[in-house]
């Protein structure tokens, strides 16, 4: 997938669902269920077990869905997901080590920032996007306030979102949100009743659509 339609998959839903912790066998099924909902961008990230054969997996499995890796942390992980077919990556923190790898790479990158020092530094080493996390911490107003200065840094909150801030989050100028367990249940997933899944996810691209 061409990173023009990586970014179209972020943005265009608005949304990025973060997949933390669960059982392999499940994740195609748990992916489908998400898309299913209108989510075309997916975060598996690195420190679930055996992320780097999920990623694989996944990226083989299920068509017309970008599949990311999260909490990257040095560009020796970055690379091994890319490797497994990861089409985005996403930090918890600004590491321009990992920023370079995915730039050499063509893979776009979110890079976790707090502060506008951070995001500039992310976004002038070529970062695709910032993370502004954790999101819970600082609020809707941490976007303007970044962004009145810095209005060429795309931002997309992380961390404690829900449908409870979303439309503030998307009214304060998030170009998308990355959402973990709103959408992905860990009771549901270990139910079988991905519908849960795909019904969250259709209510966080309504917000989306009527608030961004």
């Amino acid at each position: 997938m061409s990173e023009a339609s990586v970014h179209q998959r972020i943005v265009d839903p608005g949304i990025i669902a973060i997949v933390r912790g669960i059982d392999s066998a499940v994740a195609p099924d748990v992916v489908r269920a998400i898309a299913a909902g209108g989510v075309n961008a997916i975060e598996i990230t690195a420190n679930t077990p055996g992320a780097v054969d999920m990623i694989r997996e996944v990226s083989n499995s299920v068509e017309d869905v970008a599949i990311g890796a999260g909490t990257v942390l040095d560009p020796e992980t970055a690379r091994a997901v890319q490797l497994a077919g990861a089409e985005l990556v996403v930090t918890p923190t600004v590491n321009t080590d990992v920023i370079e790898t995915c730039n050499r790479y063509d893979t776009p990158i979110a890079t976790g920032v707090m502060t506008p020092t951070e995001a500039l530094t992310a976004t002038e080493a070529g970062a695709d996007f910032c993370k502004l996390f954790p999101a819970s911490a600082v609020g809707p107003k941490q976007i303007s306030a970044i962004n009145g200065p810095l209005p060429q840094v795309p931002l997309i909150p992380t961390g404690g979102v829900s449908t409870d801030n979303a439309a503030a989050f998307f009214e304060a100028g998030a170009v998308a949100l990355g959402v973990g367990s709103s959408i992905v249940d860990g009771e549901a997933i270990a139910a079988g009743d991905f519908s849960m899944l795909t019904d969250a996810a259709s209510e966080f691209v309504a917000i989306a659509e009527e608030y961004r």
